[in-house]
């Protein structure tokens, strides 16, 4: 096998029989990626959220063309606001019969020097990235724990809640802060049989990275990885996948790193 150009995984059926729903999946990055993966790993179910109407309607009909299944459903949603984040889990509980699994994707980034950042800058990447999380794990946490079946939440974190790297100050933040939440709500979910864990990758060439750092950049940190290369979105969705799977039934409140560059 060569790990510089890896072959597709086919599925193994680690979610048969299981519904998962996953924010910010409309994109062609490791939302909609993990939505992909879960189809084909036998979810019975899945909802896809994005902020975006006309995008989230188009991967819906994509993810049900593309894996044959067909109980796939959108809800535009925004995890900035409280009353977003609870219609979207009630969406997703009723259109499902129940949330097994939810996939914490949302997260907003951009390059900037601390001291040319504007407030506004820094709270919408900590709001989106740490407070959209934060509030989806709550209230999923409330909903799992009313219904009594358990439930596993799976979140995205990042390298750079372990390491610097320039005009990253507030994402870094925001991703130390879903690695910290991750752990400490874990602690409260293991009581009503809920597992939370987190992956943390680092470079993962996506629409969105591109948009928020240079090519130089880009290649400086491709070269740092052991690979040489970034890692395909579906790699990190295939980590997702087995922390959302029973093979993961001993694990709570851990941050997988899913790079060969953790510090």
């Amino acid at each position: 096998m060569d790990l510089k150009a890896p072959e597709y995984v086919s599925g193994h059926g680690l979610l048969k029989g299981k519904s998962v729903l996953i924010t910010a999946a409309a994109g062609a990055g490791i939302g909609f990626s993990a939505a992909i993966r879960a189809a084909e790993e036998g979810a019975r179910a899945i909802v896809l959220s994005d902020i975006h109407p006309g995008r989230l309607e188009a991967a819906v009909d994509k993810l049900r063309e593309d894996t044959g299944l067909q109980a796939v459903f959108g809800k535009v949603g925004n995890v900035a606001v409280e009353e977003d984040v609870q219609a979207l889990v009630d969406f997703a509980e009723e259109s499902m019969d129940g949330v097994d699994v939810l996939i914490n994707n949302a997260g907003l980034g951009t390059s900037k020097l601390l001291i040319e950042m504007e407030d506004d800058e820094w709270n919408k990447v900590i709001d989106v990235t740490l407070n959209g999380t934060m509030r989806m794990t709550r209230y999923m946490m409330k909903v799992m724990k009313a219904r009594g079946s358990g439930g596993v939440i799976v979140n995205n974190a990042s390298v750079l809640g372990w390491r610097a790297q320039q005009e990253q100050c507030h994402y870094a933040a925001a991703k130390a802060g879903v690695m910290a939440l991750t752990r400490c709500a874990a602690m409260e979910a293991a009581e009503f049989n809920v597992r939370i864990n987190a992956v943390s990758p680092s470079i993962v060439l996506h629409p969105m990275l591109r948009k928020s750092a240079s090519e130089e950049l880009l290649a400086e940190l491709e070269s740092k990885e052991a690979y040489g290369r970034a890692a395909e979105a579906w790699e990190v969705a295939n980590v997702m996948m087995f922390l959302a799977s029973d093979y993961s039934s001993y694990m709570t409140g851990e941050i997988v790193s899913c790079s060969s560059q953790r510090s």
